[in-house]
C-alpha cells in the first residue's frame, strides 16, 4: 500500500561525531508524539516531544511542500537545543481535490478547528462523487538532524480512498474518513496495526535504515 522511495542523505555525517540517545520530536501533537515514541522503543532512542525538551516557541510552517515544512520544524528545534531532532511533515492528498487538502491538511477548516471540523468539510466536498475519483493518500515527510553536518529526508505514502462517512473509533486526524480497504478506515486499526501500514510507518522504516547504520 505504500510508495517506495529512496532515503536521501541531505548531508554526510563527519566521523567522530559524538553518539547520542534522546531524539526531540518537533511536534506537540500528542497522537503524533505517541506513534513515534512506540515506532523509536525498539531502537534504544528516548523520544521527547519539543515541549518536554523546554522548546514552546511557535514555528511558522510556511514551506510549499512537506519536505520544505519538515526541514523548516527540524531546523528551527535543532537551532534552538543543539540536541538531535525529527520533525515530520504530513498530511492528505485528495485526487478529486487537486491534492488538496496537501500541506494545509491541519488548517484546511480553518485555525482552531477540531479532527472533525476537518473530516467533514472534505466530506462535504467529496459528496456524490464517484468511487473511483476518491482516490487519495496520506504523506509523510521525516527531517533528522543529528548533527549540524548531519542532515537526511524520508517520504512514505499509503494509498486509500476517501469514504462516503466517518468510521471507527482509533486514529486522528483524517483517520476515520481514509479508506485502507472496503470494509476499513485508518481509524478502525489497531496502534499496532496502523503502526505497520501507514505513511509515517512507510517514512519511519527508511529513517530505521539510517538510525540503525549511525548508531544511537
Amino acid at each position: 500500500m505504500e510508495h517506495q522511495q529512496e532515503k536521501t542523505p541531505v548531508r554526510k555525517r563527519q566521523q567522530g561525531v559524538a553518539k547520542h540517545t534522546r531524539l526531540i520530536i518537533a511536534s506537540n501533537n500528542a497522537g503524533k508524539i505517541k506513534e513515534f515514541k512506540e515506532l523509536l522503543s525498539p531502537y534504544g532512542y528516548e523520544a521527547v516531544s519539543m515541549r518536554e525538551a523546554g522548546f514552546d516557541e511557535e514555528i511558522a510552517e510556511d514551506g510549499e511542500t512537506f519536505e520544505e515544512n519538515a526541514h523548516i520544524k527540524a531546523r528551527a528545534v535543532f537551532e534552538a537545543t543543539g540536541e538531535p531532532v525529527i520533525a515530520d511533515d504530513s498530511g492528505l492528498e485528495i485526487d478529486f481535490l487537486d491534492g488538496a487538502p496537501g500541506v494545509y491538511s491541519a488548517r484546511y477548516a480553518g485555525e482552531g478547528a477540531t479532527d472533525k471540523d476537518r473530516c467533514d468539510k472534505v466530506l462535504r466536498e467529496m459528496h456524490g462523487v464517484e468511487r473511483e475519483l476518491r482516490d487519495a493518500r496520506f504523506v509523510c515527510v521525516i527531517y533528522f538532524i543529528r548533527a549540524e553536518d548531519a542532515e537526511y529526508s524520508v517520504r512514505g505514502e499509503l494509498k486509500g480512498y476517501i469514504g462516503d462517512k466517518p468510521q471507527g473509533k482509533n486514529g486522528f486526524g483524517y483517520d476515520p474518513i481514509f479508506m485502507v480497504s472496503d470494509n476499513e478506515s485508518m481509524a478502525d486499526l489497531s496502534d499496532k496495526e496502523k503502526n505497520k501500514v501507514s505513511h509515517r510507518a512507510a517514512a519511519f522504516r527508511k529513517l530505521a535504515e539510517i538510525l540503525e547504520t549511525i548508531g544511537g
